[in-house]
């Protein structure tokens, strides 16, 4: 007789536990919600239900894949970031938690701002220029990103979290941009992993594109551009804020320094690792 959803959870989170940094409870539980078009709050309500044997078989062949070391966000099509729901494909990033510090940080150099004009780089799935879209629906939001299989993925987000509020363009950073446009603040979560780290052979990193991962020998050389070119597009006063790896906050607050910024920044994430650094372009009441 098949089993119930809380033996069939049991058993799959078990087979999960072999697999280095998953949460085998949770993606056990997201396996079978995916696969039976319900929210989690279904399996705690009815636990003792049983699967069909075509439905219990499906479930083994997702928790397969999921040990076979497909991301689960791949498998499920979907990943939360910002409490949305985002569409997710192997030709974008999967938005990670400790990215959500970025958006923090960018909504606090905002709050004084009214109808600000916001450009995020390299957008990959739209997770950033989403997340700002629902906290400042008064603001005019650009994205760029060179792939255009990334603003597909992108374009789809939009269109099914925020229509009409986010503009897309396809390109290499700000030279994808509007010319003569200048903004209040632009965030990036742009590659910054070394070429040839250990790490790209680890986890869900072998599935997700290279172009959006790594940057150089150092890891550095896109945040080098970005950091150049955004000087020149931010209005006086205005804020970059960018992602980095955890080892690299002294190295990018010296890029950021070089090129101009002042009241440079770095802030640690939940594991605290330095993770986002900022910096402002000099104004009226923010003097070099």
């Amino acid at each position: 007789m098949p089993s119930t959803f809380r033996q069939a959870q049991q058993a799959a989170a078990t087979l999960l536990s072999t697999l280095p940094h998953a949460s085998a409870e949770l993606e056990a539980a997201l396996l079978l919600c995916h696969l039976l078009g319900k929210p989690r709050s279904y399996l705690y309500a009815w636990p003792e239900h049983r699967l069909t044997l075509p439905q219990a078989q499906a479930y083994e062949k997702l928790v397969e894949r999921r040990l076979h070391g497909e991301p689960i966000a791949h498998i499920i099509g979907e990943r939360e970031f910002w409490s949305l729901p985002l569409w997710v494909t192997p030709d974008i990033l999967i938005p990670r938690p400790e990215t959500e510090l970025l958006v923090e940080r960018a909504l606090h150099h905002l709050e004084r701002v009214a109808s600000p004009c916001i450009a995020d780089l390299g957008t990959g799935s739209g997770a950033i220029a989403l997340a700002l879209a629902t906290e400042r629906p008064d603001a005019q939001i650009d994205a760029s990103d060179r792939s255009s299989r990334a603003l597909a993925v992108a374009a789809e987000n939009i269109q099914r979290l925020a229509p009409g509020r986010v503009r897309l363009f396809h390109g290499s950073w700000c030279e994808a941009l509007p010319q003569d446009q200048h903004y209040d603040l632009i965030a990036s979560n742009p590659p910054y992993i070394e070429a040839d780290d250990p790490h790209l052979s680890q986890g869900d990193l072998p599935h997700e594109p290279v172009g959006a991962l790594v940057s150089g020998p150092d890891g550095l050389d896109d945040i080098r551009v970005i950091a150049r070119q955004v000087l020149g597009r931010l209005k006086f006063g205005g804020w970059l804020v960018v992602e980095h790896g955890h080892l690299q906050g002294e190295a990018v607050r010296e890029i950021f320094q070089r090129a101009g910024y002042t009241a440079i920044a770095t802030w640690t994430d939940l594991a605290g690792h330095e993770r986002i650094t900022e910096g402002c372009k000099a104004g009226d009441d923010h003097p070099a």
